[in-house]
């Protein structure tokens, strides 16, 4: 199954505090639902004693600790709660208690590894943000659904296509049940429109609210590829996210699960088959600060051919820009807590020390609107009151949800550039990667600023995901594999399989063996290269072939892997520091350097020459003479004698 989300068109007030309300009810019930299986799970592990005799399902069977169990609890409140009923259905009060059940099992059930999750709590109204639908059936027709999505892709290009362009107002108009010829119908059954979501049942009427569809340069074949048949439709979720330039705080979407895979362009089809018919084995090395992926072939033809995604200063700049805004963010965000709860708020030593000496002087004392002490709290440092209790303004809710806002676009726009990354890397290095089994939660307790900087997990988890896409289209591949460090050790061995120790301060290889010098991270991803497991899922059963390393080394020779690794450390994977502008405002964009002929200078070479390359494309060349002066073209991608390095992941 795969998901489409289609933004709706809430600008008409009327529709917009109607979905509003709906919200606002469905979190009520969830909330009663959430706190009663609480209370259930409480009982039911303190009953000890009857589970030890009953056994545990009778025990959950007595307090009703099952779906049915919740959904009745929840079928109660709405029938209690009148108000309630006008803007929300018992179906949908069903699927939100089904979300709860959902949570509950986790905790009363542990999984494979034996953890169970926590208590259900009840959660918050700004977390709340999905509503969940009930699926289509694919066996009955016109049984009623939760959220419906009516209409077809055909009328609503016919009502908004111009020129063979789609074409959609900046406001949708309201929608209404018309047949294909444009005569109105009774039912949103025989309604052949425009698309819309519809929720039927309520109270107050039918909920109405036009769709939206993403429009631009190659967004049909994605459009047909989801709405053009309706009998694949399955399920269509109301969900919500915040968005402060938005009229009421909230945007919302309809997503619409489909049954079947989703929509792969044919360019990218045609990239996974090329990826899979390269014959290369690779090694991937990654620390806090850069990502690196050598890979040899497996057959005769080809040569060495590495990767690297380095954080450079550019980056560090714009997260820089990004901190300080948050910051900014932050201590706004406190003095309108303050301001809106000053009892809860000690004075601080300066506003103290005047209101003592108005009290000595014998003067009235000065009401304080923003005290700048501690919160108020007890002698084990508890607060008083809880802040989830504090009264918040409006200014409050908006930074908020502009922090919200923000973090969710700087998320998507780091899994968009990793996952970019991670299919430029597997074009050039093929499916068959090896990744040392390391945990990055543990570097976070050492490199936090750094982790948060670089997001190698973020570039794993898209490495891996590409792999197993062209491994599951394909066909051929087990993708992304890990790697135990115990009986590998890349980072302390030679390709000629002597062992050189190193500590985390030595960033150079050197054997005194076989001569063999280059960047440490590069030596070991080219030794991960040749890491062979007998049983892929076991990262334990990983060891070094080193037969096939000496090969390696014997193939292609010392002499030209040091030329290849001492280039690719020598050239710069960073970029030129913005320069503070002469007005303390922002830095200016990175500026080229210019040389003799005025062109663009890149860094100096000293090993391969370099024609332009488009950026996040990596190719490989073959082997070149020295060329230590500067080049006059921007280098790009640093690409070495078969050896491409300076793939740069960029903020």
């Amino acid at each position: 199954m795969s998901v489409l989300r289609l933004p709706l068109d809430v600008h008409e007030p009327r529709t917009r505090r109607t979905l509003e309300r709906v919200f606002a009810a469905a979190f009520t019930v969830r909330r009663a639902v959430q706190r009663d299986a609480r209370a259930r799970v409480d009982a039911y592990w303190a009953a000890r004693r009857e589970r030890a005799a009953a056994g545990p399902d009778a025990v959950r069977g007595r307090l009703g600790l099952s779906r049915s169990g919740l959904e009745h609890a929840a079928y109660r409140h709405v029938d209690g709660a009148p108000h309630v009923r006008r803007y929300l259905t018992k179906a949908l009060a069903m699927h939100l208690a089904g979300g709860v059940w959902e949570a509950t099992e986790r905790h009363l059930f542990p999984d494979a590894s034996g953890r169970r999750h926590g208590r259900p709590r009840p959660g918050g109204w700004w977390e709340f943000a999905t509503i969940p639908g009930r699926a289509r059936s694919h066996t009955r027709a016109r049984k009623w659904e939760t959220f419906r999505l009516v209409g077809s892709l055909a009328g609503h290009c016919a009502a908004f296509e111009h020129a063979g362009r789609l074409w959609q107002p900046r406001r949708m108009p309201a929608v209404t049940a018309t047949a294909a010829s444009g005569k109105p119908v009774r039912s949103w059954w025989e309604h052949d429109g425009p698309l819309a979501i519809v929720c039927t049942g309520l109270g107050g009427g039918d909920l109405v609210v036009p769709v939206r569809l993403p429009q631009g340069p190659g967004r049909r074949p994605v459009l047909e590829h989801y709405l053009a048949d309706p009998n694949r439709w399955h399920k269509v979720d109301l969900v919500r996210y915040r968005d402060p330039g938005a009229a009421g705080g909230w945007r919302y979407e309809a997503h619409l699960m489909i049954l079947g895979p989703g929509y792969t362009s044919p360019a990218v089809t045609q990239r996974r088959q090329a990826a899979a018919q390269l014959e290369r084995r690779g090694g991937v090395d990654v620390n806090v600060s850069n990502l690196t992926v050598v890979s040899v072939p497996t057959g005769p033809d080809g040569g060495l051919a590495a990767s690297r995604v380095a954080r450079t200063g550019e980056h560090d700049a714009v997260l820089a820009a990004q901190r300080l805004r948050q910051r900014r963010r932050n201590r706004a965000l406190e003095r309108s807590r303050r301001a809106a709860n000053p009892t809860q708020y000690r004075l601080s030593p300066r506003q103290q020390r005047r209101a003592d000496r108005r009290h000595a002087a014998g003067l009235p004392p000065v009401q304080t609107t923003m005290p700048g002490g501690p919160r108020v709290a007890n002698t084990a440092g508890i607060p008083a009151r809880a802040y989830r209790h504090d009264t918040l303004t409006n200014t409050y809710q908006q930074l908020r949800g502009r922090a919200a806002a923000d973090g969710a676009a700087r998320t998507r726009a780091g899994h968009t550039r990793a996952r970019i990354t991670a299919a430029a890397l597997i074009a050039v290095h093929g499916l068959g990667l090896v990744v040392e089994d390391t945990d990055i939660r543990a570097w976070a307790r050492r490199w936090g600023r750094g982790i948060h900087a670089f997001t190698p997990g973020m570039l794993l988890t898209a490495l891996r995901r590409e792999t197993t896409a062209v491994a599951a289209h394909t066909g051929r591949g087990l993708g992304l594999v890990r790697a135990g460090t115990r009986h590998t050790a890349w980072t302390q061995h030679c390709l000629c399989s002597q062992r050189v120790p190193k500590s985390l301060a030595d960033r150079r290889h050197h054997c005194p063996g076989c001569g063999l010098t280059g960047d440490r991270d590069l030596v070991a991803a080219l030794i991960g290269a040749h890491t062979v497991l007998t049983d892929p899922a076991q990262p334990g059963t990983a060891r070094v072939d080193w037969d096939a390393a000496r090969a390696t080394l014997d193939r292609y020779g010392v002499e030209t892997i040091n030329g290849g690794l001492q280039g690719a450390l020598t050239e710069s994977t960073g970029t030129h520091h913005p320069d503070p502008h002469h007005t303390g405002g922002r830095p200016r964009r990175p500026q080229p350097t210019t040389g003799q002929h005025g062109r663009w200078q890149g860094a100096r070479r000293t090993f391969g020459t370099s024609p332009r390359q488009p950026r996040m494309s990596p190719t490989t060349t073959p082997v070149g003479r020295t060329t230590p002066e500067r080049r006059d073209a921007h280098p790009g991608l640093s690409i070495k004698p078969g050896i491409t390095t300076g793939l740069r992941h960029r903020p």
